[in-house]
């Protein structure tokens, strides 16, 4: 038998024990009235409950119960028999059908479960009307309108459940979608600069090497007789080795703005000050604070690139009457604050809306925070930004300086 029944889910689970619970406290309820002289009995009903809870206690101990339809079928047929006797037994086990009509559509799925609902109803009904001998539209009523709760609140159940899970289906191929599309770029520009870096090698560094490698054979062929020969051989090997070296020099310094070739960060940043107000006409002043120590290359330019980006927006959007740049340095930091007296901007608005404003603004497509702050944490640093309407921003950028910056620099420099 066919069956649709979704997995179990935290709030399956608890629905099950409440289900549970409903079913014992309505047997129990009918054997207390029994015992109490109101309704049947009392050793009748007392029989019947106990046979019925045995039945039911042993259907969630039995795995193929909720494995298989037909395991299924035959346990609610044995538990609707002695559901039957419950009724002949006592008018209170009418109660009892509530909780049938759930475990049916439960596991019986949509149509069994509907016609197993109807017989279970229908049961119900005529017990009742024999024990009131009575027949009318009164007795009806309550297993009719049970039946028609728990056909909608389960097939309602179902429906949510279904789409749900599609929905959670569909987000998890959009995120995987996503994760092979950021892949796929990444490997893309991965590859791209690695044909780039390539061809520069195999133009400069390669060809060079290549000429040395012949000019050393020849010295090494005129050697010992004509040692003149050789010794031009090893000169020329040499500026050839001299000139690698400078094209190697220039090629790293390719990679690096061209601020920081022969500047250090505070000189690039005072040429950067000076270079924004005379073109702007925005008076920005530098202040370096704190002991000058030589900073990692990496983070020079992480530094140069956000003051940049910062005063780029202040001088776009914000229309402040001054900026300040406050270079600081610290024990095992160094801390960039750009701050203007502008029109300010709301933070969050920018993060939702990719407004703009001020040293900190979004700037074109709202790209100017998050490059930002993708920098800094890239460093292992924090990025702030505060700002409000009308209140200027004020934007500040706190890196950490491994021990060996010194090192690194020289490094970088060689």
């Amino acid at each position: 038998m066919a069956t649709d029944r979704p997995r179990t889910t935290p709030v399956a689970r608890v629905l099950r024990v409440c289900l549970h619970l409903l079913v014992a406290g309505l047997l129990a309820l009918a054997v207390v009235r029994a015992l109490a002289g109101r309704d049947g009995d009392p050793a009748a009903v007392a029989a019947a409950a106990t046979a019925m809870a045995a039945v039911y206690a042993a259907g969630p101990l039995i795995g193929a119960v909720g494995r298989s339809g037909r395991a299924a079928a035959l346990w609610l047929a044995l538990l609707g028999v002695t559901w039957v006797g419950v009724l002949v037994a006592t008018p209170d086990g009418v109660w009892v059908a509530f909780p049938l009509y759930f475990l049916e559509l439960h596991l019986l799925g949509r149509r069994a479960g509907v016609a197993a609902v109807g017989l279970t109803a229908v049961a119900a009904i005529v017990a009742y009307s024999a024990h009131q001998h009575t027949v009318g539209v009164a007795p009806a009523i309550g297993p009719l309108l049970g039946a028609a709760f728990a056909v909608a609140t389960v097939f309602g159940y179902q429906a949510l459940y279904r789409e749900s899970e599609e929905r959670r289906r569909l987000i998890d191929e959009l995120t995987a979608a996503r994760a092979d599309l950021a892949t796929a770029h990444h490997a893309a520009g991965v590859l791209a600069e690695r044909e780039r870096l390539a061809r520069e090698i195999h133009d400069t560094l390669a060809q060079s090497l290549t000429s040395i490698q012949l000019l050393l054979r020849a010295a090494q062929r005129a050697l010992p007789e004509r040692t003149d020969a050789a010794g031009e051989y090893v000169e020329q090997a040499r500026q050839a080795a001299q000139d690698n070296l400078d094209e190697a020099r220039r090629f790293v310094r390719a990679l690096t703005p061209p601020a920081l070739e022969s500047d250090t960060l505070p000189v690039a940043l005072e040429r950067l000050c000076a270079t924004t107000s005379v073109r702007s006409g925005l008076p920005v002043r530098l202040h370096v604070l704190g002991e000058r120590v030589p900073l990692p290359v990496p983070h020079e330019v992480a530094l140069l690139r956000i003051a940049q980006s910062a005063l780029g927006n202040t001088v776009r959007h914000a229309g402040a009457g001054l900026a300040e740049v406050t270079l600081s340095f610290m024990a095992g930091e160094v801390a960039l604050d750009v701050v203007d007296d502008g029109a300010g901007f709301d933070p969050e608005a920018v993060r939702t809306r990719s407004a703009s404003g001020g040293a900190a603004g979004g700037g074109e497509g709202g790209y100017g925070l998050p490059s930002m702050r993708a920098r800094a944490r890239a460093l292992g640093g924090s990025f702030a930004v505060e700002s409000a309407p009308g209140e200027g921003t004020a934007l500040a950028v706190l890196l950490p300086v491994p021990g060996d910056a010194g090192d690194t620099q020289e490094e970088g420099s060689s």
